[in-house]
């Protein structure tokens, strides 16, 4: 059974939600239609409820070591309330089991974001490596202790301002504040993050001050937005979803660095972490896959894109579509896919197949959206 979102009964029955489920979790679907949600992030502000993401506690003298060991990228150097991230743990065979944000309050004193569908196994792979190496650190999973929002879109510092926390629009991107304080209700934690290309922060809280804080910004202007919208943007930036981009199974997926996740998420001047033997022998020998976009031409603007889907170069199968959506802030169909890298020039034109016939579309890098930053 899926687990209710903090804020489920508020969603129901002040906001009429659609409800549905996601990672194992009953969240928001949409509130209106998907569309107009979309575009509301893209041109004004939208709210989401982010509460199904893990988010884990974990304190002791080696904890950096600890995080040394399991994430691509070195940390050591991330300074206090500032984020450092995204990041990838992985397995033996460079295979991404979570793609996550670390969170430095000290060097003893850390948060991790984790998806949803991991949030189990990330706590176990912590445990596990803790356990291997003998570090002293104390993990405690808080998920079920706050609520999470995300608040998205180009007019966001208007609509804190109007709430009374200017403050927060001080934040630069990354970085946090702890214990504050917003439209009367004290928060855990707010950052200047999101998920959607936009800029935003992101909001913990226990979940009786997050409803408090829900009405405020929707007194100010901002509007509910769902899990559906929250996809077809992170797909027009072309960020990585679990299940889709990346998972654990060689014989599905490519290795780590053919993800090509940006913003340093791979430390190549670290040494010492799981996959790591496994990242350099891909270095070396080069990606047979890599990840790119895909608009459709204007002909086949309607030809909605799925995960599996092959993808053509004359008659020859070149790669296979991971997510796709219609996008509203472009008007056609969009998507994410791995193509074999003798074959994936931004510029090309390809076909996919769709219920046995083939529809044309072009390869572009990220975003696939003109004029929003490349933030991964």
């Amino acid at each position: 059974m899926a687990i209710k979102t903090h804020l489920w009964e508020f969603h129901v029955k002040e906001l009429g939600a659609t409800l549905g489920e996601f990672g194992g979790w009953e969240v928001p679907m949409l509130y209106t239609s998907s569309m107009e949600e979309h575009n509301i992030v893209r041109t004004s502000v939208g709210i989401f409820d982010v509460s199904h993401m893990g988010r884990i506690k974990l304190t002791g003298p080696d904890v950096v070591p600890l995080f040394q060991k399991i994430y691509t990228k070195d940390i050591s150097k991330t300074k206090e309330y500032w984020m450092s991230g995204p990041t990838m743990a992985l397995n033996e065979y460079a295979r991404v089991k979570d793609d996550e944000m670390p969170y430095k309050v000290s060097d003893e004193e850390w948060y991790v974001v984790a998806n949803a569908p991991y949030r189990e196994k990330m706590l176990k792979h912590f445990d596990e490596t803790i356990k291997k190496y003998g570090f002293k650190v104390k993990v405690e999973d808080i998920t079920f202790k706050t609520a999470m929002i995300a608040v998205q879109g180009p007019k966001v510092e208007e609509v804190f301002e109007k709430i009374g926390a200017g403050w927060a629009n001080d934040l630069h991107t990354l970085e946090f504040r702890v214990n504050e304080e917003i439209a009367g209700q004290k928060v855990f934690l707010i950052s200047r993050s999101g998920w959607t290309g936009e800029d935003g922060f992101e909001i913990w809280a226990e979940p009786k001050a997050m409803v408090e804080i829900y009405r405020a910004l929707l007194k100010a202007g901002a509007k509910p937005v769902g899990i559906i919208s929250r996809d077809t943007l992170r797909i027009e930036m072309g960020y990585v979803l679990g299940g889709h981009e990346y998972e654990e199974d060689p014989t599905k997926f490519p290795p780590a660095l053919c993800i090509r996740y940006g913003l340093g998420a791979i430390t190549w001047s670290k040494r010492g972490f799981i996959g790591e033997e496994a990242l350099r022998a891909c270095r070396r020998e080069g990606c047979r896959w890599i990840r790119v976009g895909i608009r459709m031409t204007k002909k086949h603007a309607r030809a909605i894109l799925r995960q599996g889907y092959p993808v053509y170069v004359e008659d020859q199968v070149v790669g296979w579509i991971t997510s796709g959506t219609y996008s509203p802030y472009l008007k056609r169909a969009v998507g994410q896919a791995y193509i074999d890298s003798r074959y994936a020039i931004f510029g090309e034109y390809v076909e996919v197949e769709i219920r046995g016939k083939r529809y044309k579309g072009k390869i572009f890098d990220f975003p696939l959206v003109p004029g929003r930053p490349v933030v991964k």
